[in-house]
């Protein structure tokens, strides 16, 4: 994980463990510790990327935590919170619980605190700590309102495709019944800038949340917070993965962390290992807060990640790889970012026909998973953006797909393209504006390596056997389609018919002559 270091201004920009190495005879080491122990995962979006599109990275409907706190615009949704503090109130009915959750709030309020790069000294605690209360509460009551109204939908699932409505006992949640609030809300909950740390919810589960009247039906479907989050922000996982899919990358995340613990134990602080702890449950290592979880919907498997490097050489345009006989293939049910280039043999048991040079340009596949654009895709990619060049600046997947994709896309023709393959399927105006979306994305973005190493140099490596131009092209003009194979073949076929019937009848006068 990055560390961050601190500037005289306040801000805050992550510190590697090569820099570390870098710095670490020249810097105080205790200072250096308090870099590498910074649980900092909250943080301002930075200039260069905010200038670029600040609607983005901004809040429309309602805040979360301090960045956008008391933001003029967003103020009538406090009122909502307050009404769904009051809802949840009465849902657990149990003040002895919720004391506890405040005391806990207040013992931590210095650990919450240091979740943000910007550590907001013009808060008094009390007024961070009532914040922080009311924001968990109205996220937890929204996300259990969310999934009651679902669960009582699906009961009546006839009544509601007959009529489009139900009886439910949110059906007056104005918030939660229309589609257009909800997911406005949603679409702030995502926001790098309005945050709070997934602990802090997930407190609120564990020790508030009881399997009462109200509740039950719910505990039993969602064992643990992360799960009931999962189902929440599900709209967001275009390739619909399973929940266990994505604990299992939680969990993976735990053992890699558990590694590294070991390696850098020569710090020894029992600081770390308490806050470190309450990012853990059940076994797995709980994301950071909701942008996090969004991020590992769209990780690969571990084993599915290749190494990073540098390729040769930049990637081609999807037009001039498909001019190339590389087919474009969409994949559906596989984390977007699983990517692969595949030469699969055909024919190889046939007299060793797979073997031949003119057979490879029909054996290359580019597999893609389907990437849906809305018109919140870009809010969604650029907020993951900004988040990995802050936080994971050694580990930035979500920037290496965009940049992989912004290569493939350098006009409408290539969208186009990818549109027909339906590697891309959209819901904008025109494949232009696709165009002009993607390749405004990776603008300001830094990412020296690339996870898709081998897949480029693979793509290029094809691309740049003239054999396999020569072939697509021909392949391209006479085998397009049926209708051109059709006529193809019969060409040959007649062809072959004249040589061979000009051979015989020439074979025919040369015996002729000789008998003569």
């Amino acid at each position: 994980m990055a560390t961050t270091a601190a500037t005289e201004t306040g801000s805050t920009f992550p510190l590697s463990e090569t820099e570390y190495e870098m710095v670490k005879h020249v810097i105080d080491v205790r200072v250096l510790q308090d870099l590498k122990l910074s649980e900092c995962s909250i943080y301002n979006v930075p200039c260069n990327l905010r200038k670029v599109n600040q609607e983005a990275y901004t809040p429309e409907m309602i805040s979360i935590g301090p960045i956008h706190f008391n933001k003029e615009k967003l103020k009538p949704m406090q009122e909502h919170k307050q009404r769904y503090f009051h809802f949840f109130w009465h849902r657990v009915s149990n003040e002895q619980a919720m004391k506890k959750y405040k005391e806990f709030l207040e013992s931590n309020e210095e650990t919450i605190r240091q979740r943000y790069a910007h550590k907001f000294p013009e808060i008094s605690k009390e007024k961070f700590v009532d914040m922080m209360l009311l924001d968990a509460v109205f996220i937890m009551e929204l996300l259990l309102r969310n999934s009651c109204w679902k669960l009582d939908r699906s009961k009546h699932e006839r009544e509601y495709r007959a009529t489009k409505s139900f009886k439910s006992d949110h059906s007056d949640d104005y918030i939660v019944t229309q589609s257009w609030v909800n997911r406005n809300i949603t679409r702030d909950l995502i926001l790098l800038e309005n945050q709070i740390p997934f602990f802090v919810v997930n407190k609120l589960y564990d020790d508030v949340v009881v399997p009462n009247d109200r509740n039950r039906e719910i505990i039993e479907h969602y064992s643990c917070f992360v799960e009931l989050a999962i189902h929440y922000f599900a709209f967001y996982d275009t390739q619909m993965s399973s929940c266990e899919e994505t604990k299992r990358l939680l969990e993976r995340n735990q053992s890699k962390k558990k590694k590294e613990n070991l390696n850098g134990s020569f710090l020894g602080s029992r600081k770390k290992a308490n806050t470190k702890s309450m990012d853990r449950d059940n076994g797995y290592s709980n994301p950071k807060h909701f942008t996090d979880l969004i991020r590992y919907f769209y990780l690969p498997p571990d084993n599915e990640i290749g190494e990073s490097g540098c390729p040769d050489s930049v990637l081609r345009t999807a037009t001039k790889l498909q001019d190339s006989g590389i087919t474009f293939e969409k994949v559906l049910n596989r984390r977007l970012l699983h990517i692969t280039f595949e030469k699969k043999p055909i024919l190889s048991s046939f007299l060793c026909l797979g073997c031949l040079p003119y057979m490879n340009h029909v054996k290359a596949r580019f597999r893609i998973p389907q990437l849906k654009v809305d018109h919140t895709t870009e809010c969604i990619l650029r907020n993951l953006i900004a988040f990995e060049q802050c936080h994971y600046p050694e580990e930035p997947y979500i920037c290496n797909y965009v940049s992989l994709i912004d290569s493939l896309i350098h006009t409408q023709v290539d969208v186009e393209l990818l549109v027909e393959k339906e590697v891309i399927v959209h819901e904008l105006g025109s494949d232009k504006e696709v165009a002009t979306l993607v390749n405004g994305l990776c603008r300001h973005v830094v990412a020296n390596t690339t996870c898709y190493y081998g897949v480029i140099n693979d793509l290029n490596k094809h691309y740049q056997n003239p054999w396999n131009r020569t072939m697509a092209a021909l392949w391209l003009v006479y085998f397009r389609d049926p209708w051109r194979a059709s006529s193809t073949v019969v060409g040959i076929a007649v062809l072959v018919f004249a040589v061979f019937n000009f051979l015989r009848v020439l074979n025919y006068y040369f015996v002729k002559s000789d008998g003569k």
